[in-house]
């Protein structure tokens, strides 16, 4: 991390960021506690911000906390304070500029608020106010109406001498309601205050932090990714961080601690800094000049902290994001005792799935094979300090079985296997360096193997591999002796007894051994790491299995050579030899001639004091080129080399894995059966191995990003420039205009082209208006009550706008042939004066002036079908501010003169629908997500054109959007709807007659606020999945399909901090018969698209 730091003298307290100008960068607000006001600083984008704008507070107040949030429904970020000088919670409401009005002042009476937090508690979609009062042990909540007044305070009892310093929220016990957590810093504990539906906390619970231990924040997340709320606590007493793991139901896992040192931690964050879709926690420190990130490890469980440098002893307010627009999380930390505000920008590190078991004490070797028969590879580690081996049977999907040990000779450092007895069985041989020995382990192919045999070597044996030196089938063994300076030959019988030891000379300290045909004589040579020397030694195979006189190969002074491996890295069917250069902090690349010699070393850098220790090659990247991957033992991590197919390697970059603890050896292999290598990783002194593991999860890596203007509104597809290949138009709200981006049809895209619109384009359609057979654009202007018509030359360019007057306020835009006149015309939704308006087109691009049909209040959406079956085109419309939509039918000659109004119940604010055959009778029938009543409504089509009345399924809180597809394979079509306010997507599984399931729920994710949601068969398994814009996380998630009617867990693809997606588009945008998707960001004012790579 880089640390940026701005001085300011005023004792600031408490930051918060938010992007209060509306221009996609985010701002930072600091309360000052000491100078009674309130610090922006607006953003630049690059991670810099600009001199502050401050704002009085009233004389003293002494604001001790802040925090934002949209109180007045504006669309806007307003900011409020704790004034714990003045007893009261201070409102500045953000102007249109950016500005701030005065402060509105709200009483706490005779509390003195410490701690401010903003959160809707009673799921009405207005924020509300929770404030921790420190004079009078409590709580007090403020109810907001969302026109940024709010309710007197009701205030809470925390007990007495509690001194609460901290309050958050969550739902702990799956209520659907918002619970409170809060930190008594004054009785060492915990409690929760448990929310009801009459906006009361009538129950509570209550656990200790420990004697002593003086809470002093929390905050919550889903850290083991069990879709259940977990709370991690500071405890500025002992020093400490606590891990409370929730059940989901009010009830939480024992305590886990986490040492801070010398540190007092103050405040806490939560956030994934590394962007592996964990959470990891940042805390600021008092008593150090450090902040602490603990990067965590998906189960709950967290690194030791790493720490980052302040420049301060008194760093006590932290939060996060995205400043400089690097899809990286950022930190800005408040420190009072010089007075700074620091912003520490991050930078990229890559953390795959690991998975830890235990072994036996200081686990030194691993190696992989099928143990027990089951075609899934099991895991053998030597375990050096308890003269043991550690077998762990795989499951065959990447997880593995405890561990079962077996005993070996004195200090087993090296481990290897074979079929020693050819009963097509897998056996162990290890080198034993305590004792001078190698011990050989039958197996029976039973998850057991048989008491050891040892066979005397030379002295220390530290390295052991296995291969047939003399020509007679049977496995051979070879050890290296590091003290005695040889290698050691035991020819094997095939009944898994061997011969006595033969010895040949090597370099001084032979610490690794290989094996492979040299000098292509189809006879096994050896080569030998000498760690005293710094060379490697040859030592080609006599007919008779003898080896010749070693030929040596100089690594360098210094190398301190620890391990190496062999393959045919360039491609030219002739062994070479990858080195590990523990002492010079590299690894070296030795390509082979074929007889027997080998080319000077091709060195590549593993970094300062990495000091690499063990190597594995294999094609990680499936480019059919060979790869190299290296545990670091000085750097605690693993890093990748890849190959291009002359033998020569990219520097390593961004495929660093990083550790806790010093790795000594890795090994790779295929667990699952998903056609990846996964990757095993040994530890010195630590007594477990790790398995990393990639998920084929449909992965969107390839993620690609296009600049388009201030707030993108609305995204559609079409070929501009009529080279069959996909194109993107997006309306851009803020500048009045729409960007234009040509495909390339592998995926990605040229730069934007833009066009003039009307004022406020909110949403683009597309479609032939002139019959060229060339794409034209409709745009609908939200400020301007017009629709903005921009012919296509077919070339991907497009003429001046021609405009044509709308309803008040249009806010959808839909085509299609509504009087069968084989021309395209337009339908309009005007949301201020409940219309719609209907333009025919005459064929040569140019339109009637609109006819008006009236429809329900607040109409938003449209879209267009045949409901009754006359081949005559028809149409729906959601009318949000109302308990409808409306229906209305075409017919001939007439336009739209009929008109039906489906009711869908009071309050209940439709948000979405979908059209669909719900009930396999031929007719379309119709689906709505009300928001305001928390249900989808179903609408039946009859014969005679005519729907039913409203058939209501519970969703949970606010369902925002709703599509249709077959989820469980069974020929009906099923429901998903997005839940917004409670963070899920809700699958109901069709019948076929019209009625449907109870929903099953799927998380999202915490605070993820899913916009929109699509459906498509993203890993292309012929089974439908689910994609949802998370506009709370500023991430898309994806949910496979089982094709049961069930999904897997939510996979995250980050889209960037401040992005607030609000729209998702699926299609295949490269040709490649892969599903892609494409993401509208309203914060970012861009447009993402993300190709599908597998």
């Amino acid at each position: 991390m880089v640390r940026n730091t701005i001085d300011y003298k005023s004792d600031p307290r408490s930051v918060a960021i938010g992007d209060f100008n509306n221009d996609a960068w985010l701002d930072i607000a600091v309360a000052t506690y000491a100078a009674d006001n309130v610090a922006i600083y607006f953003g630049y984008g690059n991670g810099t911000v600009g001199s502050p704008v401050k704002y009085f507070t009233g004389s003293g107040s002494a604001p001790s906390m802040i925090a934002v949030g949209d109180f007045d429904n504006d669309h806007r970020l307003d900011v409020v304070v704790a004034n714990f000088g003045t007893n009261s919670v201070g409102i500045l409401r953000k102007f249109q500029n950016g500005s701030f009005a005065s402060q509105t002042a709200l009483s706490t009476v005779s509390s003195r608020p410490v701690w401010i937090h903003v959160i809707d508690l009673n799921n009405d979609t207005a924020p509300d106010i929770v404030t921790a009062n420190h004079g009078t042990h409590s709580v007090s909540v403020f109810y907001g109406y969302g026109n940024g007044s709010f309710s007197r305070p009701t205030t809470y009892f925390t007990g007495f001498d509690s001194f609460p310093l901290a309050v958050v929220s969550g739902d702990f016990n799956n209520d659907k309601q918002m619970d409170l957590a809060i930190a008594n810093y004054g009785t060492n504990n915990v409690v929760i205050l448990f929310g009801s539906s009459n906006d009361t906390f009538a129950k509570q619970s209550m656990f200790s932090t420990g004697p002593d231990s003086r809470p002093y924040s929390l905050a919550v997340g889903y850290l083991n990714e069990d879709a259940m709320l977990d709370i991690v606590v500071t405890c500025n007493g002992n020093n400490s961080l606590v891990v409370y793991l929730g059940h989901g139901d009010a009830t939480f896992m024992s305590e886990t601690t986490y040492s801070m040192g010398s540190a007092s931690p103050y405040s806490i964050d939560i956030g994934d800094f590394n962007n592996d879709n964990r959470m990891d926690l940042v805390v600021t420190n008092k008593g150090t000049d450090n902040i602490a990130l603990l990067v965590g490890y998906s189960n709950g469980t967290f690194a030791s902290p790493q720490m980052y440098s302040t420049g301060s002893s008194s760093s006590i307010s932290v939060t996060i994001g995205d400043l400089n627009r690097d899809s990286r999380l950022d930190i800005v930390v408040i420190s009072n005792d010089t007075s700074t505000i620091g912003i520490m920008l991050g930078y990229d590190e890559f953390f795959p799935i690991q998975t830890t078991y235990s072994t036996g004490t200081a686990p030194y070797s691993v190696a992989i094979g099928d143990f027990n028969n089951d075609i899934h590879l099991d895991i053998v580690v030597a375990n050096r300090d308890s003269t043991t081996v550690s077998v762990l049977l795989g499951y065959g999907d990447g997880f593995f079985a405890d561990q079962m040990t077996y005993s070996t000779g004195s200090q087993p450092y090296s481990v290897a296997v074979g079929d020693f007895n050819n009963d097509n069985r897998v056996d162990i041989v290890v080198a034993n360096k305590g004792d001078n020995t190698v011990s050989v382990l039958l197996g029976y192919g039973d998850d057991s193997f048989a008491n050891q045999t040892t066979y005397a070597t030379g002295s220390a044996p530290k390295s052991v591999t296995v291969g047939d030196f003399n020509n007679d089938t049977h496995l051979d063994i070879v050890a290296t002796n590091w003290g005695g300076n040889t290698v050691s030959i035991l020819l094997g019988y095939g009944n898994g007894s061997f011969g006595n030891q033969t010895a040949y000379s090597t370099g001084s300290g032979p610490i690794s051994v290989a094996v492979g045909d040299f000098n292509n004589d189809t006879r096994l040579d050896l080569v030998v790491a000498n760690f005293n020397e710094a060379n490697v030694s040859i030592l080609l195979r006599y007919d008779r299995g003898a080896l010749k006189n070693k030929i040596t190969f100089a690594s360098g002074d210094g190398s301190r050579l620890r391990s190496f491996a062999i393959y045919d890295i360039n491609n030219d069917s002739l062994l070479d030899i990858a080195v590990v250069n523990y002492g010079s902090n590299s690894i070296g690349v030795l390509l082979g001639y074929g007889s027997g010699t080998f080319g000077n070393q091709i060195v590549l850098s593993t970094g300062l004091n990495s000091h690499p220790y063990s190597i594995s090659i294999h094609d990680f990247n499936k480019d059919g080129q060979v790869d190299i991957a290296v545990v670091n033992n000085g750097t605690k991590n693993l890093v990748t080399f890849l190959g291009s197919e002359n033998g020569t390697f990219e520097n390593q970059g961004s495929y660093g894995v990083g550790f806790d603890f010093a790795p000594l050896m890795v090994g790779v292999g295929s667990f699952n059966k998903d056609g990846r290598l996964e990757t095993l990783v040994a530890y010195d002194g630590i007594d477990h191995v790790d398995v990393l593991v990639t998920h084929n999860i449909g992965s969107f890596n390839h993620q690609m990003k296009y600049s388009t203007g201030i707030w993108p509104r609305s995204v559609a597809v079409g070929d501009f420039n009529n080279d069959t290949l996909l194109d993107i138009v997006v309306a851009i709200y803020g500048d009045n205009t729409v960007s234009i981006l040509l495909g390339y049809g592998n995926g990605s895209f040229a730069n934007q082209t833009k066009y003039s619109t009307g004022s406020t384009p909110t949403f683009v359609a597309v479609g032939d208006f002139n019959n060229d057979n060339r794409v034209d654009i409709v745009v609908a202007n939200w400020d301007e009550n017009t629709i903005s018509i921009l012919l296509g030359y077919g070339n991907g360019s497009f003429a001046n706008q021609t405009k044509y007057s709308t309803g008040s306020t249009p806010t959808s835009v839909a085509v299609g042939d509504f009087n069968n006149d084989n021309q395209l015309d337009i339908i309009v939704t005007n949301w201020n004066n409940n219309t719609i308006s209907i333009l025919l087109g005459y064929g040569n691009g140019l339109f009637v002036n609109q006819m008006t049909y009236s429809s329900g209040l607040s109409p938003e959406s449209v879209a267009v079908g045949d409901f009754n079956n006359d081949t005559r085109l028809d149409i729906v419309v959601a009318n949000t501010n109302e308990k409808s939509v409306t229906v209305y039918l075409g017919y001939p000659n007439e336009g739209f003169v009929r008109q039906m109004r489906l009711i869908t119940g009071n309050g209940s604010q439709p948000k979405s629908f979908a059209i669909g055959d719900f009930n396999n009778d031929g007719h379309i029938d119709v689906v709505v997500a009300n928001s305001g009543t928390n249900n989808v409504g179903i609408f039946l089509k009859y014969e005679n054109g005519s729907f039913s009345s409203q058939i209501v399924y519970s969703t949970d809180s606010s369902p925002w959007s709703v599509a249709v597809g077959d989820f469980n394979n069974d020929a009906m079509l099923d429901i998903v709807v997005a839940n917004h306010d409670n963070d899920s997507v809700g699958v109901f599984l069709g019948w076929g007659n019209g009625s449907f399931s109870s929903q099953k729920m799927f998380t999202t994710g915490f605070k993820s606020q899913p916009n929109a949601v699509a459906v498509g068969d993203l890993n292309n398994d012929t089974l439908l999945d689910i994609m949802v814009a998370n506009y709370g996380t500023n991430n898309v998630g994806v949910l496979l399909g089982y094709g049961n009617g069930s999904f897997a867990g939510v996979k995250i693809f980050p889209i960037g901090c401040g992005s607030l997606p609000f729209l998702v588009s699926i299609g295949d945008f490269n040709n490649d018969g892969k599903l892609d998707f494409a993401v509208a960001n309203g914060g970012a004012d861009n447009l993402k698209v993300f190709l599908q790579t597998c």
